[in-house]
This record gives structure tokens, sequence and C-alpha cells, in this order.
């Protein structure tokens, strides 16, 4: 089992997360297969998936960390768990999930949107607050979130795209959650587009 110090580390030296929200099982493994074989390798499994547990065990094999999103209560972290998730997002901040990844030594990286939010998650053991939806704030949100909670680690999703992936970045962000382009990508191009689309953001994470 990877140490949760070593999944919080891959999550800061990849930056880029796939969030893989599909129609169907198959069509997650191939977004996420094509996703890894472009070099994203942290890869973010949503519960809003038919039949995730069939993702999971399609993606066994892979090298890469995967976690499970969209995970609303404790029983469905324990259930992600189980299934093999080495990290853990929702949506909101919910402190029975982030004793459930606690008691696992999950990560836990839940949305905030709000200081309250916020100081609630760090309190609960949160090393990442997922900032969303980043849509709703500008790249500058960071610094004026940062001045009363400076050792908060933000990674914004939800809006983000390769026009606005530098700014956040630039910006204090240390991760950033990508999926409605990868899911086009594949509704238009197939695996090989996500690919394409996939090295993109990694060139674009590391300043390229």
């Amino acid at each position: 089992m990877l140490p949760k110090h070593q999944v919080i580390q891959h999550l800061l030296e990849q930056k880029v997360v796939a969030v893989i929200r599909a129609s169907h099982a198959e069509e997650a493994i191939e977004i996420s297969k094509a996703a890894i074989s472009g070099g994203i390798t942290a890869i973010e499994l949503t519960f809003t998936t038919p039949s995730v547990e069939n993702v999971f065990k399609g993606l066994s094999a892979e090298q890469a960390v995967i976690g499970a999103g969209t995970v609303l209560d404790a029983e469905t972290a324990r259930i992600a768990i189980l299934l093999g998730a080495k990290f853990v997002v929702s949506p909101h901040y919910d402190e029975q999930i982030a004793k459930m990844c606690n008691r696992y030594a999950i990560p836990y990286l839940p949305g905030c949107m709000t200081i309250k939010e916020m100081n609630n998650a760090m309190e609960g053991g949160c090393d990442i607050l997922k900032l969303f939806p980043a849509n709703q704030f500008q790249p500058s949100i960071i610094s004026a979130f940062k001045g009363p909670l400076p050792y908060t680690n933000f990674m914004p999703t939800g809006g983000i795209s390769l026009n606005n992936l530098e700014e956040w970045l630039d910006a204090g962000a240390v991760a950033v959650g990508i999926g409605s382009d990868l899911t086009k990508a594949y509704a238009t191009g197939g695996e090989e587009a996500v690919r394409k689309l996939a090295e993109k953001y990694i060139e674009k994470s590391k300043g390229g």
C-alpha cells in the first residue's frame, strides 16, 4: 500500500489530476488509460460513473495513483478505499469522511469555497483543499485565502483549461483538477485525442 505522504507528494509533483466522469465504465477506463499514456498519472474516478468499481479493477495494473471523486459520505469513502483508492475527493467538507480517511491513512481532498470550510477541513487533517468550483474565482483568490490561512495547499478544480492552467499554478495552486476537456477530447477524437491533450497539460504544468 502506498503511504499517505507518498500519495500527497505524487499529487504535488504531478500538478495535474485527471477527473474522470464518464457515462459508463468502459469509457472511463479508456479515457483514464489514454490520460495515463499522455503522462497524467494522478487519476480521480468519480462515483457518478456507473459501475465505477469496474473502473478501479480495469486500472489496477496501471502505473498511476488512482483516487475516488464525488464521494459524498463516509460509507462511500470506505467503499472507495476498499476498491483501492489512494486518495478521496468530495465536493464539500464532511467530518465523517475525514475521520474515515484518517482511519485508513488516506489523503482527503474536500471541496471548499469559504474560509470557514477551509479552516474546518484543515482542522480535520486535510493536507490539500480542492478549491471548487474554481470558475467562480480568479487565480488571485489564492493569495487572498492564504492571508488568514497561509499554510493551506489549494487544488483548483472546475473550469481549469490549457489557457489558465499556468495562471493558477503561478498564483500558488499546488495542483489542478481537469476533467471536461478530456471528456470532450474523447468524444471528438477518441483515446488518441485524450493522450495528446494530456501531453499538452503536462507540458504546460512544467512551464512548457
